[in-house]
């Protein structure tokens, strides 16, 4: 890791499971969830404060609509967040043959779909149901397409600039891969491993890319952010973080060049907790000197 590479947490906020960081330009907020919290919240970049909502079940993600509001993945539902009310709606409902599923990690495509997954029951931390979960994606007009199904934790997912490649996570697999994606249709295919993660790297979960291209994978139980080559899959750089369960990451900030990290704290010991006394805090890395890109909005509209 570079030696200009500053790594601090945001305030207050000790996360169960943090997942899904969003940045929001327009208000210079960053969005993330609290998944066995329940929670949506937005820290404020101006005031240094975070404003949180309950969403009253687990919430694997949230993102921003077109035309306000958000959508979040709520239990089994992708569901209308309106912030200013509090009120979540549910829109469509997935697995509805497995009640004891959830979605989890989400993002919208570069036309503006919304692609989210879902996993299987924990028993505990790291003990899920194998092969439970499905990926979907949801249009404009909340249609339900499923793309693919066997998922054990369907995890980070992100898009090439030229919309012609998916990268995807499905966590108990412990590799990054790739699809060719066709971004007229929605539809993915030719899988392949882009990069198997290590033993001591943990287990693959959310990511994003960088303006470059490369791609950056959060690694729970690994401690870190891993820099990727989106092609030949080369590990490019290690960003250590001083929590175990880095969960998912998004650059925001000034021109997209802080990289925000969230972390769980669900599932350590408390000789652990002891030990990790930041785990659950949502982190800002600086200086890493590359930039991100600025999300896209769901197309649909969800408040009426």
């Amino acid at each position: 890791m570079m030696s200009s590479v500053r790594v601090e947490p945001l305030p207050d906020v000790r996360a169960l499971i943090g997942e899904g960081p969003l940045w929001e330009e327009s208000e210079q907020t960053l969005l993330f969830v609290d998944i066995m919290g329940k929670k949506i919240h937005r820290w404020s970049s101006a005031s240094n404060q975070i404003a949180s909502l309950d969403t009253g079940a687990p919430v694997g993600f949230a993102v921003a609509a077109r035309g306000g509001g958000y959508v979040a993945g709520v239990g089994r539902s992708f569901s209308s967040v309106d912030w200013s009310t509090g009120a979540v709606t549910s829109l469509v409902t997935v697995d509805d043959d497995k009640p004891q599923n959830r979605l989890n990690d989400g993002k919208v495509d570069p036309t503006g779909r919304l692609f989210a997954g879902t996993m299987g029951l924990e028993q505990s931390p790291g003990q899920v149901q194998m092969k439970r979960g499905a990926l979907f994606s949801l249009d404009s007009k909340l249609k339900l397409q499923k793309l693919l199904d066997q998922v054990s934790i369907s995890n980070g997912l992100d898009w090439s600039s030229d919309g012609r490649s998916f990268f995807y996570v499905d966590s108990l697999e412990k590799s990054v891969d790739v699809f060719d994606y066709d971004v007229n249709t929605g539809n993915i295919e030719n899988r392949r491993v882009l990069y198997r993660l290590q033993p001591a790297e943990g287990l693959p979960d959310g990511l994003t890319l960088d303006s470059d291209g490369n791609i950056w994978v959060s690694c729970y139980d690994g401690g870190r952010v891993l820099q990727l080559h989106p092609e030949t899959g080369a590990l490019l750089q290690t960003v250590s973080l001083p929590v175990s369960k880095t969960t998912s990451c998004c650059f925001g900030g000034r021109d997209y060049s802080d990289l925000f990290v969230t972390s769980a704290s669900l599932g350590l010991s408390q000789s652990e907790l002891s030990a990790q006394p930041l785990a659950g805090a949502t982190f800002r890395v600086s200086g890493l000197g590359v930039k991100g890109r600025p999300p896209v909005e769901f197309s649909g509209t969800v408040l009426k």
